[in-house]
C-alpha cells in the first residue's frame, strides 16, 4: 500500500521502517531534511515539501501526521489539507485530545476528506515489537488503511474503537493507566531500596518476571534500568507528562468517575518538578507554630 508519512522523530523513523520493511511504498516529510535522508536511507521516498509528498501520492491518497499534539497538529493538518483532493485521508497517529479530533474530523468533511485517529503505543521498542494500534474513525476507511495497521502492529494488536476521537480516546485512558502503574512501580521500589536489607533490586525485578502477578513490560523495564545504574545516581527525579494524564483526569471529573490512583500519579509527576517548594516550606512553618517543632535553615 501507499502512504504519505509526516514527522520523523523517534516514533516516526521507526514506524516508516517498520512499514517500508512490510513492503509499502511510503513518501516521507519533516522539517529537518536531514530526517528525511535518514528515512530514504531505509527505503522510503523523500520528499522537499507537503505538496511534494502530496505529488507523489496517487490517489485516493492517505497521509499520516505524526507530531507533537496540539498547535503543531493542527496545522500540519490543514497544510495537509489545502494540498489533497476529496475522498484523501488525513490520519492523526500523535497524542491528541479525542475532543480535537471530533471538531477536526467535521471540518475536513466539509472539505470532502476524510479522517482517522489512531493512538499509537510502543514507544521505542515499536520497530522491533510492533505498535498497538487503537483507531477511531469510519468503519470502511478503517478496512482500506487496515493493510498498514497490520504491518505496524503485532498479531493482534490493532483494532477499531469507534466513532471519531475513540481511538484518542482509548490511547488517553491507556496512558492514565500506564501513570498508575508506573507510579506503583516507584513507590514499591524506593520503599525496597530504603530496607535494612541490602536487596538487590535488578534481580528482584527479573524474578518478578517470572510467574508473578505483577509481571509486565514496565516491571521487566524497571530492571533494565536498575541493571544499567542500581542506585539510579545519574538521572535527576523530574518527571514530565504528555499531557494524557491531565486529560484522563478531567474527563473523570467530568464522567463523575473516582480516578484517584491516575489523578495522584499524575500530581505526584507535578510534585517532582519542585525542590524546596513553599507548600513544604508551609508544612514545616506550621508544625512549628502548634507543636514547637524545629526547622531547618535553608543553606
Amino acid at each position: 500500500m501507499e502512504l504519505g508519512f509526516i514527522g520523523l522523530g523517534r516514533m516516526g523513523m521507526n514506524m516508516v521502517t517498520r512499514l517500508v520493511r512490510g513492503g509499502h511504498r511510503v513518501v516521507v516529510y519533516n522539517r529537518s531534511p536531514e530526517k528525511v535522508r535518514e528515512a530514504t536511507g531505509h527505503g522510503a521516498v523523500g520528499s522537499s515539501s507537503v505538496a511534494d509528498l502530496v505529488a507523489q501520492l496517487a490517489r485516493p491518497r492517505a497521509v499520516w501526521v505524526m507530531v507533537p499534539a496540539g498547535a503543531a497538529t493542527q496545522e500540519m493538518i490543514d497544510t495537509v489539507a489545502r494540498h489533497l483532493d476529496r475522498d484523501d485521508i488525513v490520519i492523526d497517529g500523535g497524542n491528541t485530545n479525542f475532543h480535537d479530533d471530533v471538531r477536526r474530523a467535521e471540518a475536513l468533511k466539509q472539505l470532502g476528506l476524510r479522517y482517522m485517529d489512531v493512538g499509537t503505543s510502543g514507544g521505542i521498542w515499536g520497530l522491533q515489537v510492533g505498535y498497538c494500534l487503537m483507531v477511531g474513525g469510519d468503519e470502511a476507511v478503517f478496512q482500506h488503511l487496515e493493510p498498514l495497521f497490520r504491518t505496524l502492529a503485532p498479531e493482534n494488536g490493532y483494532g477499531h474503537m469507534g466513532a471519531h476521537g475513540a481511538g484518542h480516546y482509548v490511547k488517553m485512558v491507556h496512558n492514565g493507566i500506564e501513570y498508575g502503574m508506573m507510579q506503583a512501580i516507584a513507590e514499591g521500589f524506593s520503599l525496597m531500596h530504603k530496607s535494612p536489607y541490602g536487596l538487590d533490586l535488578a534481580r528482584i525485578a527479573d524474578l518478578w518476571m517470572q510467574g508473578s502477578v505483577v509481571r509486565s513490560w514496565l516491571a521487566e523495564l524497571a530492571g533494565r534500568a536498575l541493571s544499567e545504574d542500581p542506585a539510579l545516581q545519574k538521572i535527576r527525579g523530574w518527571v514530565e507528562d504528555s499531557g494524557e494524564g491531565r486529560w484522563t483526569v478531567q474527563d473523570a471529573i467530568d464522567q463523575s468517575v473516582p480516578a484517584w490512583t491516575i489523578t495522584a500519579a499524575l500530581f505526584t509527576r507535578f510534585r517532582s518538578r519542585e525542590d524546596d517548594s513553599f507548600a513544604d516550606r508551609m508544612l514545616a512553618a506550621l508544625r512549628n507554630q502548634f507543636g514547637g517543632h524545629a526547622v531547618r535553615a535553608r543553606e
